[in-house]
């Protein structure tokens, strides 16, 4: 075990000096050397310093490993959660460089720690393909840590190196032999700088399974300390099994996945699809195994490349007449799962998050090559190939019927104020980053909220029982739901092609449903619909779920009120005395008051902003929650029956 030791924060850290306003001269001007920049502003090299920036330190160091094993020096990485709080990735790779820097005068391997944009990922040298443009990595990690100790197995030898946020405290030494070669980094994130300390085994082992899927042969495994768990990723069948991953417990339509692997011009392009019974559409896609999740010139490559050749084949096939439409985009991706993966030498990102590909000319490769191994794939499968376009042709039927109720209640949203649904009590400000609305189940609970708000900018709409579970419908049924058309009359963007988020007519958008089984069902079930069909509310922090108080507390006069089973026990355990405890079970059973000053009161209420994390985690949740197939459902029930709080029986 290695024994961590903790050094005091530097001054710059504690004390940061500011200039004023009127001392802007050249003394203001501040050079931060090093990798002091880093650790005055870690949110611009790692996103944020929270939970997710946290794990962020892990991943941009299994990126180097990963890197690695794409320039085919590697394929075996360790990532150990420890049981003090640090963790460590070892790899079984070159090893990083440890010889002189003429020009820096410092072993290569200080100059990767120590400062940024240093690494073999600039000029081709080192690195064919990488994740890691930027050269930041492993250095960020450094700044970021209240010590790393960093082991390189090179040349039959063991070198060792210790830092303490971000410089050396000993220097680069051989401390033994070895018959093997690689990196071993450990790292104690620093205190100081994160805001949530600890590892969450989820978060990591997700993202370490996507990059076994993305890097078939390269085994990955994953340890905790604390839990004494140990487990393996390693998929010979790469992105084919990460399709039949995202596919399971659904009903599929082709039983072989397609899968088409072709290098062009120093691009290496990999694509799997499969269609399952559902209506959603899955497509994932990866630049140099970087998420995409605003998608890029390869999507848009593959998306015209799939409607254009199950087009050619339908007609080819007898099964689309000379007379009828083409089938469109939007029909020939229901139910469609793919993952879509490049790897290219010079990738070229728009924005500093890297979601969007930006390189041009890796549309037309993957075009070329998804269009002959697709058109190949359904001429040699002819049963599946029938499947996949009577699929796409009858989601081409409900697409009309959707369009037509989609108008219907799209002109119904452009109409003034008059046509907006009957049971909206709308609020008199018209500034919608002023505005929010409260969805309230049932007529009680809406009555109680339409006395209890503030009228000038708070906005309410009762549901009348539970909507439609959007999971198990198509489009054009969804539209037929007088709920669902209310919901989004009143909201104002539209659905489906005309959404518009800019339309939005009230930027805090708040389910307030009661604490009993049939709440958390319509919750969900509202859940279930933004996530389908209005995923830029919540991408926009739109989406909120209010907190009603569980238990009210009196005694004589007084009283309190309890949010949580836990904060119940605690105000009893102060009281002398023994009050009188209520447990509310519908928000119908507060009056206005109540109603206004516990949930409604911008001052002192409790609200939960909604955001999706891991897409792909958030659609097999939905999925087993609210879709066709039982089973799955059930065994997620079975699983987590002991975590369950508050269960209303």
């Amino acid at each position: 075990m290695v024994e961590f030791e903790y050094a005091e924060a530097p001054s710059y850290l504690l004390n940061p000096k500011e200039s004023t306003p009127s001392a802007y001269d050249a003394k203001a001007i501040q050079v931060l050397e090093g990798l002091e920049a880093v650790r005055r502003r870690p949110g611009m090299y790692i996103g944020s310093t929270d939970n997710r920036g946290l794990h962020h330190l892990i991943y941009e160091i299994v990126d180097n490993s990963i890197d690695e094993a794409l320039a085919g020096y590697c394929d075996r990485i360790e990532v150990t959660l420890h049981a003090d709080g640090s963790a460590s990735v070892a790899d079984n790779g070159r090893g990083i460089p440890v010889d002189i820097m003429k020009d820096r005068g410092k072993p290569a391997l200080e100059v990767v720690l120590t400062l940024l944009h240093a690494g073999g990922k600039f000029g081709g040298g080192g690195y064919k393909v990488s994740g890691g443009l930027h050269g930041v990595g492993l250095s960020v990690v450094n700044a970021l840590s209240e010590k790393l100790e960093v082991r390189v197995m090179r040349h039959g030898k063991e070198y060792f190196q210790e830092y303490r946020r971000g410089k050396p405290v000993t220097d680069l030494k051989a401390v033994g032999k070895a018959d093997t070669t690689g990196t071993y980094v450990r790292f104690m994130p620093d205190s100081q700088i994160f805001e949530e300390p600890g590892w969450q085994w989820d978060i990591v082992a997700h993202r370490l399974r996507e990059l076994a899927f993305l890097n078939k042969g390269v085994t990955i495994v994953l340890r905790d300390e604390k839990r004494d768990l140990t487990y393996t990723f390693y998929f010979e069948g790469g992105i084919v099994a990460f399709v039949k991953h995202l596919n399971r417990d659904k009903g599929v339509v082709n039983l072989r996945p397609m899968y088409a692997e072709r290098e062009i011009e120093g691009t290496t392009i990999e694509v799997a699809l499969q269609y399952n019974q559902g209506f959603a559409e899955t497509v994932l896609a990866f630049a140099n195994n970087i998420d995409t999740v605003e998608g890029g010139s390869h999507v848009t490559g593959f998306r015209s490349a799939l409607t254009s050749v199950l087009n050619k084949y339908a007609r080819k096939a007898g099964l689309v007449r000379e007379q009828d439409p083409n089938l469109a985009g939007d029909d020939v991706r229901e139910g469609l799962t793919a993952v879509i993966s490049v790897k290219l030498r010079e990738p070229q990102f728009e924005g500093q998050t890297k979601t969007k590909l930006g390189n041009s000319e890796v549309r037309g490769q993957v075009e070329t090559v998804f269009s002959d191994a697709y058109t190949q794939y359904l001429e040699e499968n002819p049963p599946d190939a029938r499947r996949i376009i009577e699929k796409c042709l009858v989601a081409a039927r409900a697409r009309e019927a959707a369009k037509r109720a989609r108008d219907l209640v799209q002109r119904k949203s452009l109409l003034e104020s008059a046509t907006l649904p009957g049971k909206l009590a709308d609020c008199s400000e018209r500034d919608p980053s002023l505005c929010e609305i409260y969805i309230v189940e049932g007529d009680s609970a809406g009555g109680s909220a339409k006395q209890g708000r503030d009228r000038r900018f708070q906005a309410i709409l009762p549901l009348r029982g539970k909507i439609l579970n959007v999971e198990k419908a198509r489009e054009d049924k969804i539209l037929t739901s007088e709920q669902i058309r209310n919901l989004i009359t009143a909201l104002g963007t539209g659905v489906g092609e005309k959404f518009d988020i800019t339309k939005l007519r009230y930027h805090r958008v708040i389910v307030m449903t009661d604490a009993d089984v049939d709440g958390s069902h319509i919750r969900t079930l509202l859940l279930t619909f933004f996530f389908r069909y209005m995923p830029q509310v919540i991408s926009a922090h739109n989406l909120y779920i209010a907190h009603p108080p569980l238990y009210k507390i009196q005694r004589g006069k007084e009283v309190s009120y309890a949010y949580t089973e836990e904060q119940k026990n605690r105000k009893l355990a102060q009281m002398t005395g023994k009050p009188e405890v209520s447990r509310y079970k519908g928000l119908g059973e507060m009056n206005p008051d109540q109603l206004w000053s516990t949930t409604m009161n911008p001052e002192n209420r409790m609200l939960m902003r909604v955001e999706v994390e891991d897409t792909v985690e958030a659609d097999k949740i939905f999925d087993i929650l609210m879709g066709n197939e039982v089973d799955p459902r059930k065994h997620f029930i079975q699983t987590h029956a002991k975590t369950v709080r508050n269960l209303d029986v």
